[in-house]
């Protein structure tokens, strides 16, 4: 069986309990953080890639996977359940929404941005949060 974290038509909103209400960038550090990947990836490539690709590219980054053995460890990597976008520091702490559009591409938006603010008023689009940070 082969999971996806693959949304079509949505728009991932901030979480509840993020703490900024202006976007800001992942700061850069010696070792890439998870957040800078994924802010790259899709900074420098808007609705160029799903989630799926934006996941598993980052994983293989942060595992050193050679471009060789990328086809087989995608494979292995889908095989079982992966947390979605909705798990993303870029929603959970940095204020970034991320919409997926109809052929499951992704791109960022600031929270502050008009675009956002398009997303959140469009009924076409279908809304979820991101998870929050703390439990409460």
């Amino acid at each position: 069986m082969r999971h996806t974290t693959n949304y079509t038509n949505t728009f991932i909103e901030i979480a509840e309990d993020c703490p900024v209400s202006k976007a800001e960038t992942p700061p850069e550090k010696k070792i890439k953080t998870l957040a800078c990947l994924q802010y790259e990836l899709i900074v420098r490539n808007p609705y160029r890639y799903s989630s799926d690709d934006i996941i598993f590219e980052c994983y293989a980054v942060k595992n050193d996977i050679p471009q060789s053995e990328k086809p087989d460890a995608r494979i292995q990597f889908f095989s079982k359940g992966q947390p979605c976008l909705r798990s993303s520091p870029l929603a959970k702490r940095y204020g970034l929404g991320i919409h997926h559009n109809e052929n499951g591409k992704v791109a960022i938006f600031p929270v502050e941005s008009k675009e956002y603010q398009k997303f959140l008023n469009d009924d076409t689009v279908k809304k979820v949060r991101a998870m929050r940070s703390k439990k409460i």
